[in-house]
Order: C-alpha cells, then structure tokens, then sequence
C-alpha cells in the first residue's frame, strides 16, 4: 500500500533471503529509517482490535458479530472451511472492504492510527497474486513503488527481488513464472513500503513442498523481526510453523480461538481433521 516517510520508518525490515534451493537464511531488507523493537517502534507490528464486526452481502450474512484482538508481532493462522469468512475478514482488515457493523482500531505502541495513517503500513498478499503477465518481474515492482511513492523505485525494486531469489529473473515477463515464483513477486510486492502489518489469503495454495519450505522460512523471518502476521491456511503446511494464535471461523463467528498465549496446534489439528472429514464425505 502507498507509504511516505513516516510509514516507511514504521516496518518489518530484516527478513529472508530464500533461494531456489528452499534454504532461507536471514538478510536485510531496505529501509529508511532507525531499528527499533517490539514496543511500537520502526521494527514493531501492528496491533487490531475487532469490536462487533459484521459483513453482509445483500441477504447474506459473511461475519456475524467478530470481536478479537490481536496483539503486535503475533502470527495468527485463521483456518475453516470454504465461505467461512476467512477472506472477508482479511479484505476487511486490509481496508479493502468496509463492515457492515461494528468497529476496527489500529494501534502502534499505545498510539491509535487513523485509517489514513494505516493503510500505508499494511501489505497484503492475495490468493490471486495481483502482478502483471505482460510486465517483468522487475517493471510490476517499479510500477507498484511509485504506486507507493517511494524513492528511487528502480533501485528499491532491484533491491526486493534479492530476498525472494529472483533477481537473474528480473527481465523475464511474468506470464513465464510458475505459481511459485509469483508468489514470491506478490511478497516482495508487498513488502516494498515496509509494513508492520502482513495479510495472507491462502499464501501457500498452489505451492510444490520446496516452494512451501521457502515461504514458511520467510515468514518465519518476518515474525522474528516483529511483524504482526495473519494469513487464512487450509490443512498443514510449511506455512503453520511460526503460528503462535489460530481462529477457526465457521459460517462468519469464531467457534475456537486459541488465543496469544494458548496453544494453536490444538485449533489446527481440529480444523485439519474437519477437513478431511468433510472431504472424505464428498
């Protein structure tokens, strides 16, 4: 999302380096500003707080009354079945798309943010990846960090297709890439205006093990540096090793939520076996 200044002093900066071989190991990523730790400084995640929230869609009803909070740095996994909410709850979040009912409140340290303020520190990968067939690698980073308004946006695009391993493809078009390699574009996308909040729908659909390996490590990175992460996932995966909170939401209201000092692999051992039940029954 567009950032300036202030929102780029605001940010998850050192995260993975991942190469095509699946091995991640920690690298710097650009910023602008001073580290900071996890009290709501630059290095900070987000905190949000959901009082009420309900969605509808003409008759149908997609949330029904969300109140949860989720603390900074913490990585939550939302996991249920199909037309859960899991979606809609993100979109929300990610100021894509307003409630219906009901009130979301941002907060860095003891400091509430206006949604203004907000959206420029939010990054969000969707399970469509968002980037460009007919561009680069390189052109779809520079087009969206003057989207962004950030300085200098060929070098910072060169720059983020270091940590994603796709720097000798960045004069290659996109319609070339697997879906693998897109999402690691859609993340360094993401990334680029440095966000202390990191929104993940599905991030590991599609992935071949290498490509699941690779993504659990970097956002096993991104959490360690205090980023405030929550992604919606479906049965185990690489993705769920850095997970310390799940929510399972079922026809639009929590059922299990495990909550920031609980255990989350109960939660999602349960939304796993649901799963394959469900499965075995179509």
């Amino acid at each position: 999302m567009p950032g300036n200044a202030a929102a780029r002093n605001n940010c998850c900066a050192n995260w993975s380096r991942a190469e095509p071989s699946g091995v991640a190991t920690p690298q710097s990523f650009p910023t602008n500003g001073p580290n900071y730790g996890r009290d709501g400084g630059p290095n900070s995640g987000l905190s949000v707080r959901f009082s009420g929230i309900e969605k509808r869609y003409g008759m149908r009803m997609a949330l029904r009354g969300i109140s949860l909070e989720i603390g900074a740095g913490e990585c939550v996994a939302l996991v249920g079945h199909n037309g859960s909410g899991k979606t809609t709850l993100l979109k929300i979040t990610a100021l894509l798309a307003r409630p219906s009912k009901g009130q979301l409140t941002f907060s860095s340290g003891d400091s509430a943010l206006s949604s203004d303020v907000i959206k420029h520190r939010i990054g969000m990968v969707a399970h469509n990846t968002l980037v460009y067939d007919e561009l680069t690698a390189e052109e779809n980073l520079v087009f969206f960090a003057k989207l962004f308004n950030l300085p200098d946006p060929v070098a910072r695009a060169r720059q983020a297709l270091e940590p994603v391993g796709l720097s000798r493809r960045a004069v290659d078009m996109v319609r070339t890439f697997s879906r693998g390699m897109r999402q690691r574009l859609a993340i360094a996308r993401a990334l680029l205006a440095s966000p202390q909040l990191l929104l993940f729908d599905e991030p590991a659909a599609g992935l071949d093990p290498e490509g699941q390996q690779w993504l659990g490590a970097t956002l096993a990175n991104l959490h360690a540096e205090g980023c405030t992460i929550v992604m919606s996932t479906h049965g185990r995966n690489e993705t769920q090793g850095s997970v310390t909170r799940a929510i399972r939401l079922e026809s639009g209201e929590v059922t299990h939520d495990s909550g920031p000092n609980g255990d989350p692999y109960g939660v999602l051992a349960l939304a796993a076996v649901r799963e394959t039940a469900e499965g075995d029954a179509r």
